[in-house]
């Protein structure tokens, strides 16, 4: 896949958005905010050996939003021709003409957002790979995990996928800026067992930069270790247990704080969080920090999707919730100021104070004694207004801090407050995908409904 001509349309998509912002005001807004955009990537699937999909994609958009004092209008377009710009101006500003006033509506104060060009974060590292290269990795991937054992049967594939792009965001208070983006990924799904005694687990690999994913066949080998654990699941009878949320779920429950404490969420009303500034919401070992600005991240960003300044926060200390994550509108709706979140968090850390370096996953499992060790989720169930979670859930039945065997077809039970509270430990053995890390964590108590 050939990289994008970045320096020519980095160019060309700031004048486009200049042209948008001019002509938006020619028509009569107040004030006006437009993005342009561009992206393509490669997808790569394999199946038993055999390659099964390829597809790639490019695409180009133009989104503008208008003012007319406090009525708000939106329009897009993938023709970024001038005649495209124009009419998609002019639809939005026809929108905003009519759509009622809201009080909350409008850009972010100026002095809220970053005029400086900011340093560069690294976010763009382009994968010069084509569908045979892909293929190949992907192949390797899954012969590895299929070639660990003879019990794994059956494969739901490997896949490689790469995209790369690039935007220009600007406002009519000043700001104009954008950066260029790339994410690699690598994946693969084998089954091991037969018949009604089947299991599947899978593992990925994601990052910005492509030298940095994970060998193929050691992923592959992963994948299959994981599927062979499963096999022979057991149920389990109805009880009340320490449980440890294995890291790739644990960050579900980094993501369901994060969703509590975010504006749409509060000024609605339909969070467990409401007034919980200032307060207790977790242990007093555990802190929550956020980094907008390491180099190659995910969730790495000098501004967030209004232009606002993002910069490092301790959204939680010693167990007590500093910060909400607010854009403009939510936190206008509340009476605050935008904490810089229009899009989302940004680097999210989730960490123990008690947790030390060889505090792995056995360590973890040592700690709790008897319980259940969860590795996968199932369904939703989780009712943000009251907190209330019940999820199916794959695991592993452990005593004497030793996984003895696997377990399925059980439901946990329990309520996010208290489940956030109820943090006894975090491990060691920290995972980033996406904007947020933590190692795996231990809950002191939940229901198990089985048999």
């Amino acid at each position: 896949m050939q990289p994008l001509p970045i320096a020519e349309s980095r160019a060309r998509f700031e004048d486009l958005v200049t042209q948008a912002l001019d002509y938006a005001r020619s028509l009569g807004a107040t004030d006006a905010a437009a993005e342009v955009s561009e992206g393509q990537g490669l997808s790569v699937s394999v199946r038993l050996g055999s390659l099964e999909t390829v597809e790639q994609t490019r695409g180009a958009s133009l989104a503008v939003t208008v003012f007319a004092g406090q009525k708000r209008g939106s329009a897009s377009t993938s023709d970024l021709s001038l005649v495209a710009l124009r009419q998609t101006v002019e639809a939005a500003w026809h929108i905003a003409r009519y759509t009622a006033d809201d009080p909350a509506s409008g850009l972010p104060d100026p002095d809220e957002l970053m005029r400086e060009p900011g340093v560069d974060l690294s976010l763009y590292h382009p994968w010069s790979i084509d569908v045979e290269q892909a293929t190949e990795m992907a192949l390797a991937a899954e012969a590895a995990a299929m070639g660990l054992d003879r019990r794994i049967s059956n494969s739901e594939g490997a896949g490689v996928d790469t995209s790369e792009g690039q935007f220009v965001l600007g406002n009519t208070r000043g700001f104009l800026n954008g950066y260029s983006f790339t994410r690699h990924g690598l994946s693969v799904a084998p089954i091991a067992g037969k018949g009604d005694q089947m299991q599947r687990d899978f593992w990925y690999a994601s990052d910005r930069r492509a030298d940095r994913l994970a060998d193929p066949a050691v992923l592959g080998k992963y994948a299959a270790q994981r599927a062979l654990s499963r096999l022979g699941a057991r149920r389990l009878s109805t009880r009340k247990v320490p449980v440890v949320f294995e890291a790739p779920l644990a960050l579900g429950l980094l993501g369901a704080l994060t969703q509590a404490v975010s504006g749409g969420a509060l000024y609605r009303k339909a969070t467990f969080m409401l007034d919980s500034l200032g307060t207790q919401i977790l242990p007093e070992h555990i802190m929550v920090d956020e980094n907008p600005f390491i180099p190659a991240a995910m969730g790495s960003g000098a501004f967030d999707d209004e232009g606002v300044c993002t910069r490092v926060r301790q959204v939680v200390t010693a167990g007590v919730l500093n910060n909400y994550f607010l854009s403009s509108y939510t936190a206008r709706k509340l009476g605050m100021k935008t904490t810089g979140h229009a899009g989302g968090s940004h680097n999210l850390q989730l960490r123990s104070t008690r947790t030390a370096f060889n505090h792995d996953l056995d360590w973890l499992l040592k700690e709790m004694g008897t319980g259940l060790l969860v590795t996968e989720l199932i369904g939703q169930g989780v009712n943000y207004v009251t907190g209330d979670y019940s999820r199916g859930a794959f695991g592993y039945w452990v005593e004497n801090g030793q996984i003895q065997y696997p377990v399925q077809e059980i439901t946990i039970a329990g309520n996010l407050r208290e489940m956030l509270m109820g943090i006894a430990a975090v491990g060691a053995d920290e995972l980033t995908r996406g904007s947020k890390t933590t190692g795996s964590i231990l809950i002191e108590s939940m229901s198990i409904a089985g048999t």
